[in-house]
């Protein structure tokens, strides 16, 4: 399988919108990505997935090799025929989660020795092993493999982290061309630290990538802080290739990052919230287990288009989740994934039409007016 392109249809200030086309399907961007961890967007059908507006789901290759195994899922026909899901997946590249082992991890140029989480059972993965796994799940897109810099880090750390990330992404791109998927992305690093950061971005298009991603925000380091390496750190990257902001975030996050060139996203937030009763509105979010919704008719959010807001009740969910029903955190889910992929949509237009500032100052004020 072959075959993957990115064009740029509009700009407004450094914000894009436009279309990753693969074989499997087109991806609209700006773009959010829903997280299927374990070969499942948790608490939703494929469907409902796609009902939702979503063009691409994204796939953990760490729990993945744990459960049920790449070599298995190879024989089983793949990641997309596995979970009934036809249209693109990217795959990252396990090393995040490898990362967070913390004391289970032990690092060394040649890869990452690990002890897994499920069974305590003992693996090795290098950036070969890590493309192979990925393309034995069949990803349309895969993630070269890298070294999620903690923070905080010191100067000497980040960079220390970073160089060993990019050495990695050299054999991640050697290991990729031996078996092509349509699209490997190289990860930019660099911590809080500009010339770290410039420095990332030189060596990753050096060895040239179809897409890059900006790794390590998101770990602790504070809106504020992310948005000043946001605001430098995607005009680094080349401008005729999509800019995956990994691990991001909230729907502010996504609005600040997208005014800043960012193309593509995903979080487990809106999935993670639909399980422990937090709803997104536009009026910013709610607690359905609160006594204030017990008897509210109303629905979640009276301008939301989405299926649950359109059936059912805030008095309703609130009687799932103080029950225990698994009705609650599946109809959460699905208005959370929906309340995520119409910010997207809004974006897309926005730009489209030359007025994406002032969308997001919309979307903004009235978050913080409900607060």
């Amino acid at each position: 399988m072959t075959g993957f392109s990115f064009h740029i249809h509009a700009t407004d200030g450094r914000a894009r919108t436009g279309e990753i086309r693969l074989a499997r399907g087109t991806i609209r961007t700006p773009a959010f990505m829903p997280v299927g961890t374990a070969a499942t967007v948790k608490a939703m059908k494929p469907g409902d997935v796609r009902a939702a507006g979503a063009d691409i789901i994204l796939g953990n290759t760490y729990h993945l090799m744990l459960r049920p195994g790449a070599e298995r899922m190879a024989r089983l026909g793949g990641l997309h025929r596995f979970m009934n899901w036809e249209r693109p997946i990217l795959t990252d590249s396990g090393g995040y989660q490898v990362m967070s082992l913390g004391a289970l991890v032990k690092m060394r140029e040649e890869g990452v020795s690990f002890q897994s989480h499920v069974d305590g059972s003992k693996h090795f993965v290098s950036p070969e092993r890590s493309i192979e796994i990925q393309r034995l799940l069949d990803s349309d897109i895969v993630m070269a493999f890298d070294e999620c810099t903690p923070h905080p880090a010191s100067h000497e750390r980040a960079a220390q982290s970073m160089r060993l990330s990019m050495r990695w992404a050299r054999r991640s791109r050697d290991a990729f061309l031996k078996d092509p998927a349509p699209a490997l992305f190289g990860i930019q690093q660099g911590s809080l630290y500009p010339d770290l950061r410039r420095e990332s971005a030189e060596r990753l298009t050096e060895i040239g990538f179809e897409g890059y991603a900006i790794g390590g925000l998101a770990v602790g380091e504070g809106q504020d802080a992310m948005f000043e390496v946001l605001d430098y750190a995607p005009g680094l990257l080349p401008a005729d290739r999509p800019r995956y902001l990994m691990g991001v975030g909230k729907p502010s996050d996504i609005i600040g990052a997208v005014l800043r060139g960012v193309d593509m996203f995903d979080c487990v937030l809106p999935t993670r919230s639909g399980r422990t009763a937090q709803a997104f509105t536009l009026d910013g979010t709610l607690n359905l287990r609160n006594a204030r919704h017990a008897e509210d008719m109303n629905p979640l959010d009276a301008d939301c288009s989405c299926p649950v807001c359109g059936h059912y009740s805030r008095a309703y969910l609130h009687h799932l989740f103080k029950a225990g029903e698994i009705l609650g955190a599946m109809l959460l889910t699905e208005h959370n994934i929906w309340h995520y992929q119409l910010l997207m949509a809004g974006l897309r237009a926005a730009i489209a039409d030359g007025t994406a500032e002032s969308f997001a100052r919309a979307r903004l004020d009235r978050m913080a007016g409900a607060g």
